[in-house]
């Protein structure tokens, strides 16, 4: 899936919760939370930004956007999300493995949406892929399963495929 239809998928997905808390808010507020330094990630929330207004959510004028960094230290990801569930935000969007854990570990009722580079399952924050469970969803891009199909595609490649021939005789030399 290319980078520009996730982000646009990720922002349909924030924006259904925030339809059904409109009446509960005059503007929703979406939480980001990401393990690393915010500047890191300023292409994404650019991407992020640009997905929402696509469908009709611009930062400042119909939703606010809250940004939290750990800034690389895992341990403060708990605390940051509780803040987070404690100023009742529409959604939680997380981009790392330990943030989507951290934001599942603080929540049962508050959507939560990730990008993750880790198996979801194995991670413990959805019950399976075709049917996530509870207040999570998001998109892994390094799932076990999909490594392993891969794996197997390019075994059978390497298989098949037959040595290389040269097609041409050498130059002559002089």
């Amino acid at each position: 899936m290319k980078r520009r239809s996730f982000i646009t998928l990720l922002g349909g997905a924030v924006a259904c919760p925030l339809a059904g808390r409109a009446q509960q808010s005059a503007i929703p507020v979406i939480a980001f939370l990401h393990a690393a330094s915010l500047e890191t990630e300023m292409r994404g929330l650019a991407e992020f930004r640009k997905g929402l207004s696509e469908i009709g959510y611009v930062e400042g004028q119909n939703v606010m956007i809250e940004y939290r960094s750990a800034e690389g230290q895992a341990d403060r990801l708990p605390a940051l999300a509780a803040d987070m569930v404690r100023r009742k935000v529409a959604v939680i969007v997380t981009v790392a493995n330990n943030a989507a854990v951290a934001a599942k570990a603080t929540t049962t009722t508050i959507p939560i949406v990730f990008s993750i580079g880790g198996d979801p399952i194995k991670m413990g924050l959805v019950d399976s892929l075709n049917r996530p469970g509870g207040n999570i969803t998001g998109a892994s891009f390094l799932s076990s399963d999909i490594m392993a199909k891969m794996l197997e595609a390019l075994h059978e490649l390497r298989r098949s495929a037959s040595p290389c021939r040269r097609r041409f005789s050498p130059a002559p030399t002089r």
